[in-house]
């Protein structure tokens, strides 16, 4: 299938390309690490509201350009600046990444993380608030921001507990650590971990098995996961109910019903 391809300036911070009814998109900043800048961050929010209301689009993935890094975080040389002027601008400078990490944890399509390299920080946090995610047997992974003496500012230190638990990540947040693939596995923060070359095929095969299901059910389950992960359990089922409310008259799940019907 020929591949379209929108924002193909190799300049741009952000590089979008369709194929399948699946989008890919390219952190596209290698001489930097892939590094999230304010322009980077607006990139990928005027990319996501696109991709949100194009039909034609059911899954994201997202990765970084070059061979060394899906992102090494925040563009610190860009935010200093800012921390230098004070608390308020330094809450200014980073808030567009935080924003940034809420719209993909929220995002009704589902967002698989495609990590083929270094990931830390910010990067770390796109990650963590992906809904799914691929690691390459190259990538690496650290809460890198108290090196610098602050903490995470894209929401680390609310995400990273609900992927990994508690105890080990404060151990990840306090240390500033890195750690493997395996380990990144081995706690829930990724879904794979594969050799580097099948890092994009693993990827579209797990979108794969999404996309050919009905859009309205994926969107609800993505939906009642995410707010039900930040209420009661009681809270929560309300949700769920009022999702599946949703899905009740739509043709998707008639089809459905009566497809297993007539097995």
């Amino acid at each position: 299938m020929p591949l379209t391809t929108k924002h193909a300036d190799p300049a741009n911070p952000v590089l979008c390309v369709t194929a399948g009814g699946i989008a890919t998109l390219t952190l596209n900043r290698p001489a930097k690490l892939n590094a999230i800048s304010t322009a980077l961050a607006a990139a990928m929010l005027d990319t996501l509201d696109a991709l949100e209301v194009d039909a034609a689009v059911r899954a994201i993935i997202v990765t970084g350009a070059g061979e060394r890094a899906f992102s090494a975080g925040a563009d610190i040389a860009e935010f200093t600046p800012a921390v230098r002027r004070g608390p308020e601008a330094a809450v200014r400078a980073f808030r567009p990444g935080q924003t940034l990490c809420a719209r993909i944890e929220s995002f009704p399509k589902p967002i698989i993380a495609a990590v083929n390299g270094i990931c830390y920080g910010g990067g770390c946090e796109i990650l963590e608030a992906s809904h799914l995610a691929v690691a390459s047997e190259r990538a690496s992974f650290s809460k890198a921001e108290i090196r610098l003496g602050m903490m995470p500012t894209f929401g680390g230190t609310q995400r990273l507990p609900r992927n990994a638990g508690r105890k080990r990540a404060l151990e990840w947040l306090l240390t500033g650590d890195t750690f493997p693939p395996a380990m990144a596995l081995a706690v829930g923060l990724v879904n794979q971990v594969v050799p580097h070359d099948a890092l994009l095929p693993a990827a579209f095969e797990l979108a794969g098995r999404i996309v050919r299901h009905s859009p309205a059910a994926v969107s609800g389950i993505l939906g009642a996961v995410t707010r039900g992960l930040n209420m009661t359990i009681g809270e929560g089922l309300a949700v769920e109910t009022e999702r599946f409310a949703r899905l009740a008259p739509g043709a998707d799940l008639r089809d459905g019903l009566e497809a297993w019907l007539a097995r």
